[in-house]
């Protein structure tokens, strides 16, 4: 039992190390603010150690955690958490999420005015928008991951990109970054 256990728990441990930067971006993204995005992804993972047997025997491990992470997300949200996609002025000393080299959202002229208009869009117009492209998951990915339906990804995801793409300045980073 307790080889198991350690097998487990280095299992565990090497699927956080391996995911930890992309868990944080999705989480940055969602919640708008370093400190919120790292409590997301701590409350996250401590529900996925307890039931990690189960979830590491899954098809896709990823996809369970990324589900407790929106689902956690979405009862905070629930719960009318503020949350600031903008950093304010207190946060300036704080390392705030670097996007990956290829990441399209580096890319951005302004990564405050994105951030911005992130902050305005709708939580699930958010989160399918965060999904479906830049964590370039598939509309039945997305759908799994925000427990609905594909249709409401497309309708959350285009309404998402359509009031981006009515920002000035963010327009072309929509343009390049949407799917046909």
């Amino acid at each position: 039992m307790g080889d198991r256990k350690q097998a487990g728990d280095a299992e565990f441990q090497a699927f956080v190390v391996g995911r930890w930067p992309r868990l944080m971006r999705t989480a940055f993204l969602l919640t708008g603010e370093q400190h919120a995005a790292e409590d997301l992804v701590q409350s996250t993972l401590e529900q996925v150690y307890v039931a990690w047997r189960r979830v590491a025997s899954a098809d896709e491990p990823e996809a369970y955690v990324r589900r407790v992470m929106i689902n956690a997300h979405a009862r905070r949200y629930r719960r009318k958490l503020r949350e600031f996609l903008a950093p304010r002025d207190d946060d300036r000393g704080l390392g705030h999420e670097i996007a990956d080299a290829g990441d399209l959202i580096a890319q951005a002229d302004d990564r405050h005015t994105l951030l911005k208009a992130l902050a305005k869009l709708p939580a699930r117009q958010r989160e399918a928008v965060v999904l479906r492209y830049w964590e370039d998951l598939t509309e039945t990915q997305t759908a799994e991951a925000m427990g609905c339906s594909v249709g409401a990804v497309k309708s959350n995801a285009a309404k998402g990109i359509a009031k981006l793409r009515a920002i000035p300045g963010l327009a072309d980073m929509a343009t390049h970054g949407g799917r046909k």
